[in-house]
């Protein structure tokens, strides 16, 4: 008994010695989605931020593939010590799950929430000798030519491919699906493709400088970053919201210490004001919620793109 106390003692000690001292060595932070992306460009923010305070080497690896699953599943099954990290996007961690048939990574299960950092809109956006320059005109369009449209997402899963499976399951439209490995849509710049749903921080900049039509956005009030796009609430599109967030997470059975710790310091980091104002710039907005709340955020939204999901008969492969 003697004994299994001293190794108690041992265990419940380790966890603040280990935080005490970390980070000791480089961290590597995993994102599901190549460069470029929304998701890739506020991870490359973070990471050189981090690094800068921390005064050690973070880098930022891309693993695309899986919707974003698959930087998630590496993270999981990565040692649990706050070295390997993951930059997760709702899509990966509350729209898969209900995408797959025999899913190999359960977000909740295999990591552990460190912050929900950041939420962003994405923007309906077509290329600019289609003759709709509203998303009316656009419905009316499609209704017109069934099977003749076409739309880009970065994959089959995210919450871009989500926004226009809902936005055809509502008004009965038929639209085909073009699916990228991550932000790609030079097609909808050069014609081939008619339109997409694309994080702002990924298009924003390309549709300021007129290269595609921005007809809206899809969060329920207009951004105050980029307040000249309607929502598509305001379009003729009832009740509709589609976001996108973004999280730091770490493989499960992370010491709660060093959790806490990157928590500190990750929300240190997206409220300092120019860090606020960079990811304003990118349609970016701060949030960030704690481990708790992360978790919760996790496990509520799951259920409801589950139900979405399910209602509109969406499949991975679409």
């Amino acid at each position: 008994m003697r004994l299994i106390r001293a190794l108690i003692a041992l265990l419940l000690l380790a966890g603040p010695a280990a935080a005490q001292n970390y980070p000791e060595r480089a961290i590597r932070i995993l994102v599901g989605f190549t460069p470029g992306s929304a998701t890739d460009i506020s991870a490359r923010m973070f990471a050189q931020k981090l690094g800068e305070n921390w005064n050690v080497t973070v880098t930022v690896e891309n693993l695309p593939g899986g919707g974003g699953s698959v930087g998630g599943e590496r993270v999981g099954k990565s040692a649990p010590d706050g070295y390997t990290l993951y930059w997760g996007a709702n899509g990966a961690l509350t729209i898969n799950p209900s995408l797959q048939t025999n899913p190999t990574f359960e977000p909740l299960r295999d990591l552990a929430p460190v912050a929900r950092l950041l939420v962003m809109p994405s923007i309906l956006a077509v290329n600019n000798d289609v003759p709709a320059k509203t998303v009316t005109e656009l419905i009316a369009l499609a209704k017109a030519q069934p099977g003749k449209l076409s739309f880009a997402s970065p994959g089959a899963g995210p919450p871009q491919h989500i926004a226009c499976e809902v936005f055809k399951h509502q008004f009965g439209l038929d639209i085909v699906h073009v699916p990228y490995r991550g932000a790609n849509f030079t097609d909808v710049i050069g014609g081939r493709i008619t339109m997409t749903f694309q994080n702002a921080g990924s298009i924003l900049p390309t549709v300021r400088e007129g290269k595609l039509r921005g007809l809206a956005v899809t969060s329920l009030k207009r951004s105050p970053n980029m307040p000249e796009f309607p929502t598509m609430v305001e379009s003729g599109v009832p009740g509709f919201e589609v976001t996108s967030w973004f999280g730091l997470l770490a493989p499960a059975g992370t010491p709660a210490p060093i959790i806490a710790k990157l928590h500190r310091e990750a929300v240190k980091i997206v409220q300092h004001p120019h860090m606020v104002e960079n990811f304003g710039k990118i349609g970016l907005d701060v949030v960030a919620d704690p481990p708790d709340v992360f978790a919760n955020v996790i496990r509520t939204d799951t259920a409801k793109w589950a139900k979405v999901i399910k209602e509109a008969g969406i499949k991975a492969g679409e």
